[in-house]
């Protein structure tokens, strides 16, 4: 396959560190290096590997954080499986690792775009601030006009100063960021093991910060009966279609037709500039006040993270369809 490599690049600007006044200021490159696999701007068939290299690390930041555990991390379930940890960072369970998620999304967007499919995610909530509107009634290319991604203007200017005022006392701030996912033909995923909308949920859960997945009409759903929430096939010019797309473009753990749409909701950042209570290795309560550059809000740097992820689950469902279809 032939490769936009700037396009793969531009992938990694949107998720670095350092892009605007509500991101941590921490200032990395993220230049990808491709090490194998690609040849001449194209895939060969075999491995594709590539290293990021870390610039701006501060460890003695976290010289403080060595003997306690931090509230919400991962410091004590890390210990109580390995019996050891690096305490420079969140080691395997640092954002940092996200970065790598990216490319090879990137690397699958490119893929699935050839087979037209396009993959939209934009910040729909930040803390109490909420986009109304739904997907349908939005322009979603308006997207990275502003530094929060959020393709509605007004609503993007509350959710900055939302973060601005978490950042200001020293806190942090969650929220929740809305997939779009376009042009998947009917018939991709599986009936059990892998339904489509189970493989996507699990890719979500596993990006550091997510406490929630829903897709369709989601839990909002539950307050509808079942004459109102099922959506009626009708025949349209395309082919068939359905009337409403509660069921999210998936029925049975398989792709409709229809656009497939989810919201992952993340939580507050665990790393705050505040004085908490914790204890240390030896049991004993104390206090933990960290030091260093943290995100008030992982929101903005996560839209292409959740881009990447879809674009995985997209890309083995679609080579899944080919195999099934041989």
């Amino acid at each position: 396959m032939e490769l936009d490599m700037d396009a793969i690049q531009h992938e990694l600007a949107r998720r670095k560190p350092g892009q605007s006044k509500i991101t941590t200021q921490r200032k990395e490159s993220d230049q990808v290096e491709f090490l194998s696999g690609i040849f001449e701007g194209r895939t060969q068939g075999t491995p594709i590997a590539f290293v990021i290299w870390n610039k701006d690390q501060h460890s003695a930041d976290y010289d403080n954080l060595k003997d306690v555990y931090r509230p919400s991390h991962a410091d004590y379930t890390y210990i109580q499986k390995y019996g050891t940890r690096d305490h420079r960072g969140g080691g395997r369970s640092s954002a940092r690792e996200t970065i790598a998620r990216v490319v090879a999304g990137g690397l699958a967007k490119q893929m699935l775009a050839r087979n037209g499919v396009t993959i939209q995610a934009f910040v729909s909530q930040v803390g109490e601030i909420k986009l109304e509107k739904s997907y349908t009634e939005l322009d979603l290319s308006k997207t990275e006009e502003n530094m929060v991604r959020c393709p509605d203007s007004s609503t993007a200017e509350l959710m900055i100063s939302r973060i601005e005022a978490a950042a200001a006392d020293r806190d942090t701030v969650g929220g929740v960021i809305t997939c779009v996912i376009k042009g998947v033909p009917a018939g991709w995923g599986e009936p059990v093991f892998n339904k489509l909308h189970a493989d996507m949920g699990f890719a979500m859960l596993g990006i550091n910060a997510v406490k929630g997945f829903e897709y369709g009409s989601g839990f909002e759903g539950t307050k509808l009966s079942g004459s109102r929430h099922n959506d009626i096939f009708i025949q349209s010019p395309e082919g068939i279609r359905t009337k409403t797309n509660h069921s999210g473009g998936i029925q049975g753990g398989i792709s409709n037709g229809e656009d497939i749409y989810f919201r992952v909701a993340f939580k507050p950042i665990a790393t705050l500039l505040k004085e908490q209570l914790t204890v240390d290795k030896d049991s004993q309560q104390t206090t933990i006040q960290p030091k260093g550059r943290h995100d008030p809000c992982v929101l903005p740097r996560a839209v292409p993270i959740v881009e990447a992820m879809a674009a995985l689950v997209l890309a083995d469902h679609f080579l899944l369809s080919k195999l099934n279809s041989l």
